[in-house]
C-alpha cells in the first residue's frame, strides 16, 4: 500500500480552515489529524473529535516524551500535532488533514517532514472581520488580537507555502485543495515549484 500524503491547511484564525477541512472529510480518502490544545472547547466541539483539550501539565508532559511533530503557543493558548495519529493514517493510505496555525505549520516545515501545504486566506481583509465578529466564539478583546495577528504575522507569510487557496466558497476552496492533492500525489509540481494561488 502507497503512504498517504500529509496535507498541511492553515491560514488566519477566521478564515474558515475547520469548515473547508470538513467539506474535504466528507471524501474518505481523507482523515483529519486531531491536534491537541490547552484552551477551553467552544460550544458545540467535542474532545477527540475537534481537538483533544488538555490541562497545561499534560500538554507539557506530552511535549517532554516528544509526542508532538509540532507544538507552539498561539494566542496565548498551547496547539500540538500528535505525532502517533499522524503516522496511523498515513500508514493506511490515506491523505492525512492537519488543520493548524500559520506557526505551526512553519514549526513543522523546519522540522522537514514532508506534507503539501497549503494557505487558506480570505478573499478581504473586511471578510475576515466579519467572519471574526460572525462566529461569537471570542470576547472583543481576543477577537481585536486575533485580526491584528492575522493582518501582521500570518497573511504576510502566505509566500511560505506551497499554494494560496482563497476561501471565498467552501465547496470551491475545496475542490481545489482536492485538486492540489491529486497533482501532488500524481507526480505534479513539489513544494519547490513556489506558490500556486487558487482563485
Amino acid at each position: 500500500m502507497r503512504r498517504g500524503l500529509l496535507v498541511v491547511l492553515s491560514g488566519p484564525s477566521g478564515v474558515g480552515k475547520t469548515t473547508v477541512a470538513r467539506e474535504l472529510l466528507r471524501d474518505a480518502t481523507f482523515a483529519r489529524a486531531v491536534t491537541a490544545t490547552t484552551r477551553s472547547p467552544r460550544p458545540g466541539e467535542v474532545d477527540g473529535r475537534d481537538y483533544r483539550f488538555l490541562e497545561p501539565g499534560a500538554f507539557a508532559v506530552a511535549v517532554g516524551r516528544g509526542e508532538f511533530l509540532e507544538h507552539a503557543e498561539v494566542h496565548g493558548r498551547s496547539y500540538g500535532t500528535p505525532r502517533e495519529e499522524v503516522e496511523r493514517i498515513l500508514d493506511s493510505g490515506r491523505t492525512c488533514l492537519l488543520v493548524i496555525d500559520v506557526q505551526g505549520a512553519a514549526t513543522l516545515r523546519g522540522a522537514g517532514f514532508p506534507a503539501l501545504s497549503v494557505f487558506l486566506a480570505p478573499p478581504s481583509e473586511e471578510a475576515l472581520r466579519e467572519r471574526l465578529l460572525g462566529r461569537g466564539t471570542e470576547a472583543g478583546p481576543e477577537r481585536r488580537l486575533r485580526f491584528e495577528n492575522a493582518l501582521r504575522h500570518e497573511i504576510p507569510r502566505r509566500s511560505e507555502f506551497d499554494a494560496v487557496v482563497v476561501n471565498d466558497d467552501v465547496p470551491r476552496a475545496a475542490a481545489e485543495v482536492r485538486r492540489l492533492v491529486e497533482a501532488r500525489l500524481g507526480g505534479v509540481g513539489s513544494a519547490g515549484d513556489g506558490p500556486v494561488t487558487g482563485n
